[in-house]
């Protein structure tokens, strides 16, 4: 079970999507799709997504915002893992928790390689890869890591009904945190705008009272 609450995300969050690739750097998409793509490009990637046939994973932060996104890409009983951390979230271990997310899909959904494609520079994949005790072939640019998955079993079948449910409660339990928040703002703004007319009034009548005396 990941200790940081991890979601399978589906269409809804296609916008959220955009937003956490839009935010990241040149050189952070560079990283992820191993070579320099435009804008437009990237957002034709997120709107060809298909939520039904691959598996996507993301961790969102306080304002409801994506820190983390793992895209794993099912062929067969192979996946493709591709992961990006918005910065902020980075050396937190939002990669690996992804990573063990998607790990676990995979052992519990007949996958039987796991396997991630990155340029050589790419430290963040890297670490993830070495951690996980992939095979890791190296080019002179790009790296290829594999690994066997084990099928699932009834402990790792629990754990991601378990996942599954942290994931959407702490989803919930952040949407609510920032509506009330929003509230309590909106309502000190109110009481705000509320006591200038009164206090300008107050003024008013002060400078009255002086200006008798």
């Amino acid at each position: 079970m990941t200790t940081t609450p991890v979601l399978r995300l589906s269409e809804h969050n296609r916008a959220a999507l955009r937003q956490h690739f839009l935010a990241l750097s040149p050189e952070d998409l560079r990283l992820r799709f191993e070579h320099v793509i435009s804008e437009s490009a990237l957002l034709r990637y997120v709107d060809a997504i298909d939520f039904e046939a691959d598996a996507v994973f993301g961790v969102f932060d306080d304002k409801l915002r994506l820190g983390g996104v793992a895209h794993l890409g099912l062929r067969g009983e192979v996946a493709e893992f591709g992961v990006s951390v918005a910065p902020g979230h980075r050396g937190k271990g939002v990669g690996t928790a992804l990573y063990r997310r998607a790990y676990e899909y995979s052992r519990n959904h007949g996958i039987d390689t796991l396997f991630v494609h990155c340029l050589k520079e790419n430290k963040a994949m890297m670490h993830i890869a070495r951690k996980a005790g992939m095979e890791i072939v190296l080019d002179v640019a790009e790296v290829e890591a594999h690994l066997h998955v084990p099928p699932g079993d009834q402990a790792s079948y629990t754990e991601e009904l378990l996942d599954d449910r942290v994931g959407l409660f702490d989803l919930a339990l952040k949407s609510q945190f920032l509506a009330a928040r929003a509230i309590v703002e909106a309502m000190a703004e109110a009481a705000g705008t509320l006591s200038h007319p009164l206090q300008q009034e107050e003024r008013g009548q002060s400078q009255e009272n002086e200006e008798a005396a």
